[in-house]
């Protein structure tokens, strides 16, 4: 992104006519109260805290961090929960300035011919090596014209009629185990409830109002637009319509809301509003529509007033609580496919107070898992929530943006943003929420197709650096971000990473494999030969925002290689009978530049020539690409590489955007180094998350939300080189837990529970027969495997912490292990005081042999006996070891101690921390008297190596001697 503000598969394409979404309004009793203004009205119970729930305990004054976002895809609203005014601010995915209808509108293709500028770029580049984007933007690139934007719909308002002075025990929250949010409080004696939420099976979004007592709901409902468009507003019999065309492009939308009461007075007022009075009830019903249709060139369709008329009228038929059943059973039907358990225990205090406590490191540790659990699955609910078939995909904001000229126009970013969005699509078992992915990416290819011809003169088809719905695949003019051919090519790993994780043959056969090699047919056209070394490369090429333009940086390098090994596997798949096009792919790939070279100071270079700086810390890391998301770089593989990865990747430091925060989770975690990863996900929770937990780039982008969830995922479970890696990079603040529903590539369902960092059962679920590759440190030690469809024991092949078999498709595969491990150990301890570690072996269905069993502890720590050798323990028999500890200061307070009972060709372990104390602060001197000092490194500053941050200053002539060195360990520099 700029610096700066600026589908399981259906194997036929989507073609609408025209988009409408309903939405419901309705309020219900919820389940407890909040904290709000205080009056002398009763307090309610508290209710009982819940890992999936966001709360707050006022309502919301700005949209961006305090809104509580609900969506069904195509429609989304943000929930302020005020009491004197309600606000609900909606959206219609398809509502988008720019296009067909909007002056000068031209794809971003060139519109004069410029014969030989691609050419002449390719030479300057062969000659200086490095050139300037602002020369290549003003050669290949052309103003932004008629691109458009995303655009806010409207905005509910529920103006009541006698709002209280006075209230308490107000709850504002946003339960995402069924997606409903609501608002709740009590005032003059009343308890008054809302509750919405956006159904996808029914397309609305349900909101109900009630009271305690009857007849206390009355409120003026109005719909509130922007100015950038004619407005046509209208109430009758208790439905406010809203009408009109966007100025720019002239584009049709409309909403209708209903109003229905129980018990009370409903009038329609001639400005167009509804007032309901002394009713016991009210459901609100809304929905919304454009014309827009995704069928290129023109992207128009039916005028919106016939479908939603329909949805209001058929969601108006139905009792609210069918309307609930459905939504919670379709959402839950998705979101419930995989929980996560590490131990964590949601304090009862707002959301926002939680997520500050995290900031300041003031929470407990269980709390702090608590909001690390939740932050993942809130981004699985927002991708559920913006991103369902029929709809446009998710954008920079997903489905909610309440500006006209919202930050990047929330469009398609495609440089790495819109890819971002669908990372924990498959691996978080939400498959069917990549397909409007698919549908938006098929709908580019014919465009594409004339970019491609008309600034390339390739075959093919091509996108370059961001997009809309109106089939925007050419260039603009921003010197470092125009340029991105490549784009295509990482769009179609999403196809054929779909097909690795569902196995499905024909969404590869008629959907991915297609698009994959006309794609590839782009790249032979496009690829170079390199004079200085005679390989293929990408010129010119730019790493996203980041230097010069050059032949051959890593990023594109590895993306082209991406797409043609993908194409070349895809092809023996599906049994492509063109032997002149797989002979091609397969020479190119031969010579192909792979991008991956390591530079003086061990980094993987990001360009070709070894430009990199030790000191750049920029937000891209484009140059890992084939690390994550791609499967090129592997520490299990690719040692060397992955190493250099972890150089330059070091170097770039842990700050960033939220996005790039959120690229850094997944990174850390390819490379094994779960305690790295996790870090990433705390400092993206502390500085680049907001109260509401959307992502702040800043400004808001959905994108690290969704960056975030799928590292969590890729911290648990890993597939990409054909082995599943159970808990490859678990950190050790996660050291016992279980989680189920993660998925593998294969199609593959696996759940595993583990102590002391190290699984002790792993279930496996394939959806296809054919041989199984597991990776764990259970296989290390003493296991066994069970059909459990069948209840026979399965053999298997090991290496190492590898094993081979057949599933069968339908059968559940458990692994156990056969010894139990349990360390106990105080919580706290004190630098050369002794403590006693005791570990228990136990042995489960089989003997556990005879073992050498070894504590490895943190550097400068001793114990007794330095090695213990472990006689046989029969089965179902215990046996336990004692330790004495003693352990050493050190630079952090908490430490890690780990244990391992080894044998012939196994070993089991386990692993606890425990907090040990750190010198006690020095006590201030007297003004006047002398302070004892080491010297200064250089001028009148003590830096304090401690972890108290007690740097000293100087003041006039110091009196500096060496003391003893257990005096300077006992009191760090001062």
């Amino acid at each position: 992104m700029p610096p700066a503000p600026g589908r399981p598969a259906a194997p036929d394409r989507r073609r609408s006519t025209a988009l409408a979404t309903a939405v419901t309004v309705a309020a219900l009793g919820l389940p407890g109260p909040l904290a709000g203004p205080a009056t002398a009205a009763a307090q309610q119970p508290a209710p009982p805290p819940n890992g999936t729930t966001l709360w707050y305990d006022r309502p919301a004054t700005d949209w961006e961090s305090q809104s509580l976002p609900i969506g069904n895809g195509a429609l989304g609203a943000s929930v302020f929960g005020g009491v004197e005014t309600e606000q609900l601010q909606f959206n219609e995915k398809s509502l988008w300035t720019g296009g067909p209808g909007s002056p000068g509108y031209n794809f971003g293709d060139w519109t004069t011919a410029r014969p030989g500028a691609l050419d002449e770029v390719q030479q300057r580049i062969a000659t200086d090596k490095r050139v300037d984007p602002s020369w290549v933007a003003g050669k290949l690139g052309q103003p932004k014209s008629g691109f458009g934007a995303y655009q806010a719909f409207g905005d509910v308002r529920l103006s009541f009629l006698r709002p209280p002075a006075n209230y308490t025990d107000y709850r504002r929250q946003l339960d995402i185990s069924d997606a409903t949010a609501g608002v709740s409080y009590t005032a003059d004696g009343v308890r008054y409830t809302r509750e919405y939420f956006t159904s996808a099976p029914d397309n609305v979004l349900v909101a109900r109002l009630t009271a305690d007592r009857p007849g206390r709901i009355g409120f003026t409902a109005s719909i509130t637009t922007a100015s950038d468009r004619s407005r046509n507003l209208t109430a009758a019999n208790g439905r406010i319509t809203l009408s009109g065309r966007l100025n720019d492009n002239g584009m049709r939308f409309e909403s209708q809301l209903q109003v229905i009461n129980t018990g009370g007075t409903r009038v329609d007022n001639s400005d167009g509003t509804v007032t309901v009075e002394g009713a016991d009830s009210v459901t609100l019903l809304l929905a919304a529509g454009t014309d827009y249709a995704d069928d290129y060139p023109t992207y128009r369709g039916d005028d919106p007033h016939a479908a939603v008329t329909r949805r209001v009228d058929t969601a108006a038929a139905k009792p609210h609580q069918a309307l609930r059943a459905a939504h919670v059973r379709d959402y839950q039907r998705l979101f419930q496919r995989l929980r996560l358990d590490v131990g964590q225990r949601m304090p009862a205090i707002p959301t926002d107070e939680l997520l500050t406590s995290y900031r300041r490191g003031q929470t407990d540790p269980a709390a702090s898992r608590a909001l690390e659990v939740l932050f993942f699955q809130y981004g699985r609910y927002l991708l559920v929530s913006s991103s369902r078939t029929g709809s446009l995909p998710a954008n920079l904001q997903g489905v909610w943006n309440n500006s006209t000229s919202p930050p990047w126009s929330a469009d398609y970013h495609v440089n790495i943003n819109f890819q971002m969005n669908y990372w924990p699509a498959e691996t978080t078992n939400l498959s069917e929420t990549a397909l409007p992915l698919f549908d938006y990416v098929d709908g580019m290819v014919e465009p594409g197709r004339v970019t491609a011809k008309k600034i390339h003169d390739n075959r093919g088809w091509v996108v370059h650096n961001e997009t809309n719905p109106f089939g925007f695949t050419g260039v603009h003019n921003y010197p470092s971000a125009f340029w991105m051919p490549e784009a295509g090519a990482w769009l179609a790993q999403h196809y054929y990473e779909h097909y690795r994780f569902t196995r499905d043959d024909r969404f590869l056969r008629e959907r991915a494999y297609p698009l994959m090699k006309e794609l590839t047919q782009f790249w032979l056209d496009e690829l170079v030969v390199d004079p200085r070394d005679g390989k293929l490369v990408v010129t010119p090429s730019y790493s996203p925002e980041h230097g010069d333009f050059s032949a051959g940086a890593a990023m594109s390098q590895q993306i082209v290689w991406d797409l043609l090994t993908n194409v070349s596997e895809a092809a023996g798949e599906v049994g492509d009978g063109d032997t002149e096009f797989r002979a091609q792919v397969a020479a190119t790939l031969a010579t192909l530049d792979p991008g991956t070279r390591i530079g003086s100071w061990g980094q993987l270079q990001e360009w070709k020539e070894d430009w990199d700086s030790r000191d750049d810390t920029h937000r891209h890391v484009s140059h890992l690409f084939g690390l994550f998301p791609g499967r090129q770089i592997s520490p299990l593989t690719t040692p060397g590489y992955a190493e250099a990865a972890k150089v330059s990747l070091t170097a770039r430091g842990d700050g960033g955007t939220g996005w790039s925060k959120a690229w850094k989770i997944n990174f850390w975690a390819r490379l094994l180094d779960g305690n790295h990863s996790h870090k990433m996900l705390s400092e993206l929770l502390k500085t680049s998350t907001l109260d509401n937990l959307w992502d702040n780039h800043p400004p808001f982008q959905i994108d690290g939300n969704f960056g975030a969830t799928a590292g969590v995922a890729e911290m648990l479970l890993q597939s990409q080189t054909g082995v599943i890696d159970v808990l490859p990079a678990l950190p050790d603040v996660w050291a016992d837990g279980s989680v189920s529903g993660l998925r593998a590539r294969g199609d593959v369902t696996v759940g595993t529970e583990w102590s002391g960092r190290t699984a002790t059962r792993i279930t496996l679920d394939p959806g296809h027969t054919g041989p199984l590759r597991v990776r764990s440190a259970l296989f290390g030690g003493r296991f066994q495997v069970t059909d459990a469809t069948t209840g026979r024991r399965v053999d298997v092949a090991r290496d190492g912490q590898e094993i081979r078999f057949t599933g069968v498709a339908g059968h559940r595969y458990v692994a156990e292990s056969l010894a139990q491990v349990a360390m106990r150990m105080p919580a706290t301890a004190a630098p050369g005081k002794p403590f006693p570690l005791e570990v228990t072996f136990s042995a489960k269905a089989t003997t556990l042999p005879a073992g050498t069993l070894t504590p490895h502890l943190p550097g400068g720590w001793t114990y007794e006996p330095t090695a213990t050798d472990v006689r046989p323990i029969r089965p179902g028999r215990s046996r336990t070891y004692t330790f004495q500890v003693t352990p050493a200061l050190g630079a952090e307070k908490l430490q890690a101690v780990r244990v391992a009972l080894t044998g012939d060709d196994w070993r089991v372990e386990s692993f606890g921390r425990l907090t040990v104390e750190t010198a006690a602060p020095c006590a201030v001197p007297a003004p006047a008297a002398p302070v004892l000092a080491w010297d200064p490194r250089s001028g009148s500053t003590v830096e304090d190596s401690s972890p108290h941050d007690r740097d000293a200053t100087i003041v006039g002539t110091p009196h500096v001697r060496q003391e003893r060195a257990d005096l300077g360990r006992a009191h760090p520099r001062r």
